[in-house]
């Protein structure tokens, strides 16, 4: 018991000195600024979205079903 109790309050202590520690850091420089888009913007597709990969995949699969000619 007196095992967890030490474990949860150097736990306690840890995340009250990682927090100072952050925020002293944070106040002393700025974030960098965010790039702006200068172009198109491009949407990034799965392939699933693109009808040439459909027509494809169902070109292979529709082979995998046929039975072989002989």
């Amino acid at each position: 018991m007196l095992i967890l109790v030490a474990f949860i309050g150097a736990a306690i202590v840890a995340l009250v000195l990682w927090r100072a520690m952050n925020s002293a850091r944070a106040g002393l420089s700025e974030p960098p600024p965010r790039r702006q888009a200068t172009g198109p913007v491009r949407r990034i597709a799965g392939p699933d979205d693109d009808p040439e990969f459909l027509r494809r995949l169902a070109e292979q699969v529709r082979r995998q079903d046929e039975p072989p000619a002989n």
